[in-house]
């Protein structure tokens, strides 16, 4: 196998001697060029597996080639070399397509690193693009996803997935690891509002021992233990503001300092990042830093809510069922035309999280070897009737957006919101039944064996 072929273009001598001698210490093959037109020349003759190229060049900047890279050769990747003051300008660069960025004065661990990674991308074998195993669905709007996603993935630029909560942004976030150089490092996934204030700062950055009262050994952090690989940082708006500081520091210098550290400690780490909330509403309200929301969006993906795609639920279904009856040991069911038809008109606040929870309780309700819409028991707070008012579907999309919107502004999960409401709808129709269960079954529309586990599931026997 022949040695790698980095072209390397730089106006300043001792940059490119240095970066030349640090490159042929790893057995890489190296060409340099001053300017941009001199390195176009060089890529007609050669053919390179990496560009380095610095930012300021007499003839242009990074970004014109970058464009350049990504118009005529987009299998190979560029990476930027910088001055401080140009971040803003690479960060752009990154969303064009750059690779990475490394700043000057060149530190020689971060730019081996930044090599060694770039250069997997042109030399591993290829990635299997079967993402449909986690990322199921063929509706347009998934290929787009799963299409970005393999762009995406070969850059370092930091990603944040935005989208409702049970929309698939962890598995979207462990997609694009997969598929990137990182693949064969951790991936380290925390929800941020699982996090205890007082801890967050040792979780994220770890701690010596000593440093405090309770820390009676060293501790790594998620940085540390994430290193070389990518760092998921889940619900990410409920970060308090003296950690957002802290933790743009780390993404903008690549370096941590645990507690009680007296040395910093350089870091290599793909943020990935994802919420529910907005995120530019917090930075109006003073909530969220803009200048971190700025390092962690340089990429933006979006997860779509499940009934914007209802094309995608049969394969969804088929899944989840599958996988379900294998964890019982028992033959998969189908769901009747009428089940799935049900399904595909149902709002799914919850998403493909309570997608699965439906179909869960199905599993676990059902007799034979058929799934109907009685059993999946999707009873929805109906609408109550305003006098004067006609309930109509213009009307229960709107309640169904204030409902989210209760949700948002509430400190409960998901699924305790819902469960919540669904106590509630119970408790009301027992007391209008006076208690008598076989009468709120027949009200709520469901069968007595499914209201006597929902009563016990919910703990309300």
């Amino acid at each position: 196998m022949t040695n790698p072929h980095v072209l390397i273009i730089d106006d300043e001598p001792d940059i490119l001697e240095l970066i030349e001698i640090t490159l042929n210490q790893m057995d890489i093959k190296t060409t340099t060029a001053l300017d941009i037109t001199s390195a176009k020349k060089l890529l007609v003759q050669h053919k390179f597996d990496l560009c380095l190229t610095d930012m300021k060049l007499p003839d242009g900047n990074g970004l014109e080639l970058v464009k350049f890279f990504q118009q005529h050769y987009p299998k190979s990747p560029i990476a930027i070399i910088t001055a401080h003051g140009s971040v803003d300008t690479a960060i752009q660069a990154m969303k064009y397509g750059a690779f990475d960025l490394v700043s000057k004065p060149v530190e020689l661990t971060t730019l081996r690193q930044l090599v060694e990674s770039a250069l997997k991308l042109t030399t591993r074998p290829k990635y299997d693009r079967r993402s449909r195993e986690t990322l199921l669905g063929d509706s347009e709007i998934m290929r787009k996803i799963r299409s970005k996603i393999s762009k995406v993935a070969r850059s370092q630029a930091p990603i944040h997935i935005s989208g409702e909560s049970g929309s698939g942004k962890e598995l979207i976030a462990r997609s694009i690891h997969k598929q990137s150089p990182r693949s064969e490092q951790a991936f380290i996934a925390i929800n941020c509002g699982a996090i205890p204030a007082e801890l967050m700062e040792s979780e994220f950055f770890g701690h010596k021992k000593g440093s405090f009262t309770g820390a009676t050994t060293d501790k790594i952090g998620l940085f540390q233990a994430a290193d070389g690989g990518s760092l998921f940082l889940d619900e990410v708006a409920d970060l308090p503001l003296a950690l957002q500081v802290k933790l743009l520091r780390a993404i903008q210098e690549k370096k941590i300092r645990p507690i009680g550290a007296q040395t910093e400690q350089t870091i290599n780490v793909r943020i990935l990042s994802a919420t529910h909330k907005n995120l530019a509403q917090m930075i109006k309200a003073g909530e969220f830093r803009q200048d971190l929301f700025y390092r962690i969006n340089v990429i933006e993906l979006n997860a779509p809510p499940l009934r914007s795609r209802t094309s995608d639920i049969p394969q969804l279904v088929d899944h989840i069922i599958t996988a379900n009856a294998s964890r019982y040991n028992i033959p998969p069911p189908k769901l009747t035309p009428s089940a799935i038809d049900a399904l595909k008109n149902h709002r799914f606040p919850g998403n493909v999280r309570e997608l699965e929870n439906i179909l869960e309780r199905a599993l676990t309700l059902s007799e034979g070897n058929t799934i109907d819409v009685d059993a999946l028991e999707l009873t929805l707070v109906i609408p109550e009737k305003v006098p004067g008012q006609e309930v109509t579907p213009e009307t229960t999309v709107t309640q169904h957006e204030q409902s989210i919107r209760d949700w948002q502004l509430t400190n409960l999960t998901l699924d305790d919101y819902l469960k919540n409401i669904e106590i509630q709808i119970i408790t009301d129709a027992l007391e209008k039944n006076r208690w008598n269960k076989t009468a709120t079954a027949k009200q709520l529309g469901m069968s007595f064996r499914s209201l006597r586990y929902r009563l016990k599931k919910l703990g309300m026997e």
